[in-house]
């Protein structure tokens, strides 16, 4: 995200422009449809280019639609985990340590947190996100919720989950804090028992 760049409403891609409607909540919508297991993978390109796309003409061949899917998947929608690279006093990169599974573990889950999304936006920004359906963009909607502050709800509940005990922790609050990890689990995560 760049802001002296417009926010993306159009683009090229061979040869031909394209109108994308990037609102949030349609790209929520997309993320529903890659979920769905009751369909096969290109009936997911169909429905998800369709959010995406309203009525416009795309591409008859399965090849060039899963190509522009492709294309409109890795440059406006996916959430790039990226990490900073590090560099020596000599201005080279330093070779990256191995990421564990904790590392890439996930915190927040859009669909299964929408309340305590909708409570800390408009604790934070007074953006009721109901209100902004079909006129925030994507871009901004994944800007403020990587800038919701730390003592809003969500923010809580990410340091809940992320939680790891120390050696200085009492039992009580190492009880305290294993019983919210369960209170505030993802579904389909399991929460690891550590002393």
């Amino acid at each position: 995200m760049r802001l002296n760049d417009p926010l993306i409403t159009s683009f090229l891609f061979n040869e031909t422009e394209y109108q994308i409607d990037l609102a949030f909540d349609n790209v929520l919508d997309v993320f529903d449809v890659l979920e769905d297991t009751s369909l096969r993978d290109y009936e997911k390109v169909d429905v998800a280019l369709g959010y995406l796309f309203d009525d416009q003409e795309l591409p008859q061949a399965f090849g060039d639609k899963t190509e522009l899917w492709n294309h409109v998947y890795k440059e406006y929608i996916a959430i790039a985990d990226e990490k900073p690279i590090i560099y020596d006093r000599e201005g080279n990169p330093m070779p990256s340590p191995e990421e564990d599974d904790e590392d890439r573990q996930q915190y927040i889950s859009v669909e299964q947190d929408a309340e305590y999304l909708f409570a800390s936006f408009l604790q934070a920004y007074n953006i009721n996100l109901y209100e902004r359906q079909g006129r925030m963009h994507w871009l901004e909607f994944k800007a403020l919720l990587n800038g919701l502050p730390s003592n809003t709800i969500m923010q809580r509940i990410v340091q809940i989950r992320a939680w790891k005990p120390s050696k200085g922790d009492s039992g009580k609050y190492k009880e305290e804090m294993r019983k919210l990890q369960k209170a505030y689990a993802l579904k389909g995560t399991v929460s690891e028992e550590v002393d």
